[in-house]
């Protein structure tokens, strides 16, 4: 599927879901979604699409915490990243992990180190902060005062 058509096909499925987009290169496209409609469109991508998910990014930013979750189109080589904002206050989002298992280490990892709650998460057992850090303590969280 070429990036074009990408756009379209997920903008006509999720209309008002879809906050923006833009190519990053050739071979990939970011596309900013609504968090609250994230399950519903990883699952268009990977169930109808038929895009394989490849990992997802976290990153602690003044706007909030952002995902980039990405997904590759293997019969082109094209690479779609998913970007949601969660709010500083209470980052929380459905967890992918509910029907992709490739998402379960990834959401672990990123409740440890920035403290995002991905609920509904089939196994939310600590995955590398025991005995690392203190409960509570999240060391990729940035002070913004």
């Amino acid at each position: 599927m070429i990036r074009d058509e990408f756009i379209e096909s997920i903008k006509s499925e999720f209309a008002e879901n879809i906050l923006g987009s833009e190519y990053l290169r050739a071979n990939r496209v970011i596309v900013d979604v609504n968090p609250d409609f994230i399950l519903q469109i990883a699952k268009y991508l990977h169930q109808k699409m038929r895009f394989r998910f490849v990992i997802a990014s976290a990153y602690h930013t003044k706007a909030g915490f952002e995902i980039l979750y990405h997904f590759s189109d293997d019969s082109n080589g094209n690479i779609y990243n998913i970007h949601v904002v969660l709010p500083q206050e209470k980052p929380e989002i459905q967890s992918l992990a509910q029907f992709l298992v490739a998402a379960d280490w990834i959401e672990r990892e990123m409740h440890e180190l920035f403290g995002i709650v991905f609920l509904n998460h089939p196994n939310p057992e600590k995955l590398i902060s025991e005995g690392n850090w203190a409960e509570g303590v999240y060391p990729y969280r940035k002070d913004f005062n």
